[in-house]
């Protein structure tokens, strides 16, 4: 009997056998001894059951990272940080079938439909602890770029997945390296910085303009 499961794992099989996704459903319901209406109780295409192994990945990660104990004490940082490591840790195990899924897509700077389920959740994990980083005081707020932090978030992880997928160094440490440095300078930006100081102060100087003319320092 067909299962999500099954036709996952028959899919990541004849992909990495082959190479290439199978000529058509038919095929693939033949060769794994099941009716096409099968296929298409779980899945509409191809590209839909490599979208569900994606989104699939994130919600495990998330899943994990937050029954750890001491989940609720860590800062924004530290939730991103746990994140990446722990979703990369789970891609260790199927990284043959991750390098042929993410280099047979297309160049291009929209999001391919197989990581628009991941993103989306993705981003949605982010914008909680950004939230959460906004309210304790640990990230700025600031007009017309908070709403961005998440996309920042989200270039981050492509970014770490195309230079893991390339990573060479024993254990993928280059890797790690790149996630503290990449997570650690994109919340050094998040946070409250002399920037946001001197902006503040030239709101103040905008507002209270008029305090220099009841000071006598007006033009005479």
């Amino acid at each position: 009997m067909a299962t999500i499961e099954n036709i996952q794992k028959a899919y990541i099989d004849f992909v990495l056998t082959e190479g290439e996704q199978p000529k058509s459903v038919y095929i693939f319901a033949k060769k794994n001894k099941m009716q096409e209406e099968e296929f298409y109780s779980f899945f509409s295409s191809f590209d839909a059951i490599e979208q569900n192994i994606w989104t699939g990945c994130a919600v495990k990660t998330i899943a994990e990272i937050k029954t750890q104990e001491i989940w609720m004490q860590y800062t924004a940082r530290e939730k991103a940080l746990s994140f990446f490591y722990s979703f990369f840790e789970l891609l260790k195990g199927s990284r043959s079938f991750v390098v042929y899924s993410v280099k047979k897509q297309p160049k291009t700077f929209s999001t391919p439909q197989i990581f628009r389920g991941i993103k989306d959740l993705f981003e949605t994990f982010c914008n909680d602890i950004i939230v959460e980083g906004i309210e304790t005081n640990e990230l700025s707020e600031r007009k017309f770029f908070t709403n961005r932090y998440k996309d920042a978030l989200w270039v981050q992880l492509v970014f770490v997945l195309h230079f893991w997928i390339n990573d060479n160094s024993t254990g993928f440490e280059k890797t790690d390296e790149a996630i503290e440095k990449g997570i650690n300078v994109t919340f050094d930006l998040f946070q409250r910085s002399p920037i946001d100081n001197l902006i503040e102060y030239g709101k103040f100087l905008a507002t209270h303009g008029g305090v220099k003319q009841s000071m006598g320092f007006g033009n005479n």
